[in-house]
């Protein structure tokens, strides 16, 4: 059962990098807060990108002061 679930998992994950991948989340060097974020959501919704979803993340890092 383990082996089940460890393997769905995966096939899950590996959907998930390829929906990333084909939107170039890997293809720009430029990490912020929010790419790394929408990368990482993109990932883990898997299938959930090829029937519609297209999560997105917003985030305001405080800016250190001068």
């Amino acid at each position: 059962m383990r082996l089940i679930v460890a393997v769905l998992l995966g096939v899950w994950l590996v959907i998930g990098v390829a929906a990333a991948a084909q939107r170039d989340y890997f293809s720009n060097s430029d990490a912020s807060c929010a790419k790394v974020s929408s990368t990482a959501v993109t990932v883990a919704a898997g299938p959930l990108n090829y029937v519609g979803a297209n999560p997105k993340v917003k985030c305001n890092v405080p800016q250190p002061s001068s």
